[in-house]
């Protein structure tokens, strides 16, 4: 049996593991959603995923990382409003138990695996957020039917309803609006097959290279002791030892047919695939292929620019508009601080720190701050250009 015969019987026995046939409503009611190779395919189960796992970990940890502030706007230039009541929510804690960076990866990962991302907001007497509390996506329903979102949170066996003002909802980009797992349960459907059938191919030692038989009429009992005494010697830890057969017996290899030697390259498509309805550059997902010392630092931009920059400009909208009262909007908000995440070398840095320096841009307390250095005296000068004539310093 060559390895594209396993991996054929291994398609039909997880077709027949399941529900036979059950309706479409009935698998999106547990959350689950079946694959065209018949694999139920749910966020519980997408995560195990490797291909999954790295990407939902890819875009979900880094602005769990990624500094968030809230910011108010003093003339023509902005700075860090501490005073605020929505600052330690976003920088500091959501909640006596939850770091705001682990509430941003939690919900963020919410939004990626169902059909969108939930947290609660707990004001105080003074209509002011005091605490915010992630709510599990499974229990929360969206009703789209007045025009305007209406939430409906099921716990515990009853339902309550919270108005929208209080929900933080980072919405999913899944066109079909069940999420993004559910759009895509083929292509991850195929990536868990290929795994599970990885490991049981190589569970006992890798695929059989051949086949043993006996000459005659071998009865029951000596091919089950032939097959015993040879797994014995030469399957698991005895791989590749030398072989002795007996007079009766006959070893006839398995030659590897074309198909089965594109079963890493049928891995790599499903690593490629899942990248895709990630929206993450496929080098995120340790695909390497394409990755060069030398364009590293570009991709590191790309990877801001077309995956991260959707899920902050969605985190950004949500908190101006759930966070801030409406006369607040035009001085506060909150914001994402990139620039350490696409930092250049230290090299390529102090070049162009010399530069804008020397421009005059920048004043040298302002390159200490963003290097995360303390002042020094009389670093609040602009410096002139070093050719510039008759320039007095500011």
């Amino acid at each position: 049996m060559s390895l594209t015969d396993h991996v054929r019987k291994f398609f039909r026995l997880e077709t027949k593991s399941g529900i036979a046939d059950p309706d479409a409503w009935l698998y999106e009611q547990f959350g689950a959603t079946p694959s065209a190779a018949g694999i139920t395919v749910s966020p519980a189960t997408a995560i195990r995923c490797a291909p999954v796992r790295a990407a939902v970990g890819a875009v979900a940890e880094t602005l769990g990382v990624m500094p968030l502030h809230t910011l108010h706007r003093v003339g023509d230039g902005k700075e860090r409003a501490t005073n605020h009541p929505t600052y330690p929510l976003l920088h500091d804690a959501a909640n006596p138990w939850t770091s705001a960076a682990q509430f941003r990866e939690q919900v963020t990962a919410d939004a990626m695996l169902h059909h969108g991302g939930f947290a609660q907001i707990v004001r105080n007497s003074e209509d002011k957020p005091l605490e915010l509390h992630r709510l599990n996506p499974a229990t929360v329903t969206v009703d789209y039917s007045s025009g305007e979102p209406a939430y409906e949170v099921q716990e515990n066996g009853t339902k309550r309803k919270v108005a929208r003002e209080n929900v933080l909802h980072l919405q999913s980009p899944s066109l079909s609006g069940r999420g993004l797992v559910a759009d895509g349960r083929d292509v991850i459907g195929l990536a868990l097959i290929l795994e599970r059938y990885a490991s049981k191919l190589f569970a006992n030692g890798a695929r059989p290279s051949g086949v043993l038989s006996l000459k005659g009429n071998a009865t029951p009992d000596a091919l089950l002791k032939a097959k015993t005494a040879w797994t014995a010697a030469h399957s698991a830890d005895q791989m590749g030892g030398t072989a002795v057969l007996p007079g009766d017996a006959e070893w006839s290899p398995m030659t590897m047919t074309s198909v089965d030697s594109q079963f890493l390259e049928l891995r790599k498509f499903a690593i490629e695939e899942i990248a895709r309805l990630f929206r993450v550059p496929p080098h995120i997902l340790y695909e390497l292929g394409r990755a060069t010392w030398s364009n590293s630092e570009q991709m590191r931009q790309d990877f801001l620019d077309f995956s991260l920059m959707r899920w902050i400009t969605a985190w950004e909208g949500e908190l101006r508009l759930k966070l801030f009262k409406e006369d607040e909007r035009a001085t506060y908000h909150a914001e994402f601080l990139t620039d350490a995440f696409v930092r250049a070398d230290i090299v390529k840095r102090t070049e162009a720190y010399t530069k804008a320096t020397g421009g005059p841009w920048l004043t040298p307390n302002e390159v200490r701050s963003a290097e995360s250095r303390g002042p020094i005296a009389g670093g609040e000068t602009l410096r002139p250009p070093a050719n510039a004539v008759g320039v007095v310093a500011q």
